[in-house]
């Protein structure tokens, strides 16, 4: 005898508070948030100073040579480098190029609209460049094949294919994750042609000689911090605070936008260094 499925009901009352409870969070978003934070929760069920879990799965883009997948929460962000021989410029003979790019396609979210690229994908991937290249995350004279001949270009380009808030710090991650997984053909100049020569037989790890991590915060109300914002938190948000650190705990970068007092500063330089620490193992011993 063939037995039947039924789909647990779901009461009419039920269905009325929770279009409700969507209808109050669309209207008045800020309310919504206050009544939970009364509670001392958020609408996605952590504490004020809890953070989002993190995945990260490398490899799997076959045809970059090397990738990662990224997971904070909700958002995704999925990361490729692709490398390319060039001349150096003339004033750095011996340095290649890192040259990273961060995309927010209308398929992530509704707040982005198909087009060029977004004036928030512009100003994060001016950060992550500045954190990528100006700390010397891989030296760029490592990625010299012959000097004022020929040096590597990587091309490390991420996009979000899922937004829940909080892009910097995921796609950081995956950027970093990327670039340990990148294996490149060893490649020698013949002076006699004029070309590079590469083999696949051997292929070679970059150099990474820092592994920075950021971490972002937000000030609702002038009294509550919140770390790790979501897509909805982020709009309601008085102050945002994003802290990038190094192995060695050292401070990279500290980018404030609107504000807030030095105490607060100060707890979520602390509260970063902390997080550095439980976070680093987990999301780069994995890549």
């Amino acid at each position: 005898m063939a037995s039947t499925y039924s789909a647990p009901t779901v009461s009419p009352s039920a269905e009325q508070e929770t279009l409700k409870a969507l209808t109050f969070q669309r209207l008045h978003p800020k309310a919504y948030l206050e009544r939970f934070l009364a509670e001392n929760v958020r609408p996605d069920g952590r504490e004020p100073t809890e953070w989002r879990d993190v995945s990260v799965n490398v490899g799997s883009i076959s045809t970059a040579d090397g990738s990662a997948l990224v997971r904070l929460g909700d958002t995704t962000v999925v990361c490729g480098v692709k490398a390319e021989i060039a001349e150096p410029e003339l004033d750095s003979p011996e340095d290649g190029f890192l040259v990273p790019n961060l995309d927010l396609p209308a398929i992530c979210s509704p707040k982005f609209r198909p087009g060029p690229p977004s004036d928030e994908a512009q100003v994060l991937s001016d950060r992550l460049n500045e954190t990528l290249v100006s700390t010397g995350v891989i030296s760029t004279r490592s990625l010299c094949i012959e000097s004022r001949k020929a040096v590597w270009v990587l091309y490390v380009d991420a996009t979000c294919i899922n937004y829940d808030g909080n892009a910097l710090d995921a796609t950081l991650v995956a950027m970093i994750a990327a670039l340990q997984n990148t294996r490149l053909p060893k490649a020698t100049f013949d002076e006699d042609t004029g070309r590079v020569l590469c083999t696949r037989k051997e292929m070679i790890p970059l150099q990474i000689s820092r592994f920075p991590l950021s971490m972002s915060f937000g000030v609702f109300d002038g009294t509550h911090i919140l770390t790790d914002p979501t897509s909805f938190e982020e709009p309601l948000l008085d102050t945002t605070f994003t802290v990038t650190v190094d192995e060695n705990g050292g401070v990279i970068s500290v980018v404030q936008l609107g504000l807030a007092s030095q105490d607060v500063l100060r707890k979520c330089i602390a509260t970063t260094k902390s997080r550095y620490r439980q976070l680093a193992k987990q999301v780069y011993a994995s890549s």
